[in-house]
């Protein structure tokens, strides 16, 4: 039933013009990194058409730029996929294995494993040239998502929801959607001032995109991540805390993504005022 929902997302569509170029070496990228090992696992991960998802998702980005996002969205799934079975119901091992990943970004670890290797790859790219600031945000950015998988894997084992603010921490850190961005602002060569991006409008807008992005994502893949036992999902958490019916949970989702595009907007209008004062272009 979710995946008849639509969400009135009041935002224009575009792509980018590089798309079948990156699709070429994405896919070179994936087959020299051993993610798809098998013919049979490179065409289950051709079927998920991550080039298309950077494409839409970036599309101010082009060659190099595009690559390393498209890149990082093939090792999102891949590390994700790993964590749907056996290993997703254990926290001390997904611990274990997302600890030897945090190493890389701390300089103290390196890749073992066609994984912990692609992803040493990704973050040797996207740090290479690119401002100190930047470098400490994410740093932590992939900490965080690394981090809350072994979360993840406490609240399936714990198999009820639990209160809003606890999924939205979660939730918040395995959606990894802070680290896209922060790749854009790679991709299309932005380095802002630490008192704009900290702006309390930039600041709020990031995270209401980070929202909105997990909330759609939590509606339409509902009933796959309920019958593998996924307790961090919103529709779900809206029916154990607020003891909704399933199709009021669902409406109740959809509302709260309309109340966050419209703050979104309102916050918008702000910026040009709040560049002005800070003697920001």
């Amino acid at each position: 039933m979710p995946q008849d929902i639509e969400f009135d997302l009041p935002f224009p569509l575009r792509v980018s013009p590089d798309m079948e170029g990156t699709r070429r070496r994405n896919l070179d990228w994936v087959r020299r990194q051993g993610l798809a090992g098998s013919e049979r696992s490179v065409d289950w991960y051709t079927s998920w058409d991550m080039p298309r998802l950077a494409a839409y998702g970036f599309p101010d980005a082009t060659g190099w730029g595009l690559d390393l996002c498209t890149d990082a969205m093939a090792f999102f799934f891949v590390f994700d996929d790993q964590l749907d079975g056996p290993l997703g119901l254990a926290p001390d091992r997904v611990a274990r294995v997302c600890q030897g990943l945090i190493d890389v970004v701390h300089g103290t670890g390196h890749g073992s494993d066609a994984c912990s290797t692609a992803f040493a790859d990704l973050w040797r790219r996207s740090t290479d040239g690119a401002a100190p600031g930047w470098v400490a945000r994410v740093t932590h950015e992939w900490e965080y998502y690394f981090a809350a998988h072994a979360h993840e894997a406490v609240n399936r084992c714990r198999g009820l929801p639990v209160d809003m603010e606890h999924y939205l921490h979660v939730r918040r850190g395995v959606a990894g959607t802070t680290l896209p961005l922060s790749l854009a602002e790679r991709a299309a060569g932005l380095s802002l001032p630490a008192a704009v991006f900290h702006g309390p409008q930039l600041r709020i807008m990031r995270e209401i995109a980070i929202d909105i992005t997990l909330m759609c994502n939590d509606v339409y893949s509902l009933e796959k991540e309920e019958a593998r036992g996924d307790m961090d999902n919103l529709v779900l958490v809206i029916e154990h805390t607020q003891h909704r019916t399933r199709d009021e949970a669902v409406t109740a989702a959809q509302q709260e993504v309309h109340r966050c595009c419209t703050r979104f907007q309102q916050l918008a209008r702000e910026i040009p005022a709040m560049c002005t004062h800070l003697g920001a272009t």
